[in-house]
């Protein structure tokens, strides 16, 4: 029994930090766990200039709303679905992913909680699980999947390297130079073929 799992933001749909740095007009917003491998930390530091700024949880989502999949995102999950169980293993939220798993046809996605005042400010985030990607993986092994993974950042690595087959997608210059024995791959063709070998 095979299982396949992608991350989100960067594979299937455009990072919605940098999405959010743009439309706000605050370059530090783009980093993200490409940058940052510390998740809390990096977390901690965006919810520090999101308040410094008075922005919260509704400017976020109208930003979100205007998100679209990647060019060719849907057709490559639909066409997978259709082979395979998928499911998407993210570190963003719940608030977030919504309208984004919409446009992409309601996969089965893994993800966070924010911790969201009556205002709206975002005041805290409580993670699902630590080290969520790899504990999940070792997770759908415990009960019998061979899992296949695929990512872009730092915190995919774990399980990328923990499944059966992983691949690199999209990912930045840095992170194919540091684990060169990865498959990387670019296109939506490619990381198809790379699947289709490995079920």
């Amino acid at each position: 029994m095979n299982i396949v799992c992608l991350d989100l933001e960067g594979v299937l749909v455009p990072e919605i930090w940098i999405a959010f740095a743009e439309e706000s007009g605050i370059p530090e917003l783009k980093r993200t766990t490409r940058d940052e491998p510390d998740y809390d930390k990096l977390m901690k530091w965006r919810l520090g200039i999101l308040k410094e700024h008075g922005l919260g949880l509704k400017e976020i989502q109208e930003t979100i709303a205007k998100i679209d999949p990647i060019p060719g995102a849907k057709e490559f999950l639909d066409e997978l679905r259709s082979m395979t169980q998928v499911i998407i293993i993210s570190d963003t939220f719940t608030q977030f992913a919504g309208p984004l798993m919409k446009k992409l046809g309601w996969p089965t996605i893994f993800c966070n909680t924010l911790e969201v005042a009556p205002d709206g400010e975002i005041t805290g985030f409580k993670m699902r699980i630590e080290n969520s990607k790899l504990t999940t993986v070792k997770a759908l092994q415990s009960i019998g999947y061979e899992t296949i993974a695929s990512g872009d950042s730092h915190n995919d690595l774990g399980m990328i390297r923990a499944s059966k087959a992983g691949f690199l997608f999209k990912s930045t210059d840095q992170i194919k130079k540091d684990n060169p024995d990865l498959p990387a791959y670019e296109t939506y063709d490619e990381l198809m073929a790379a699947i289709k070998a490995a079920l």
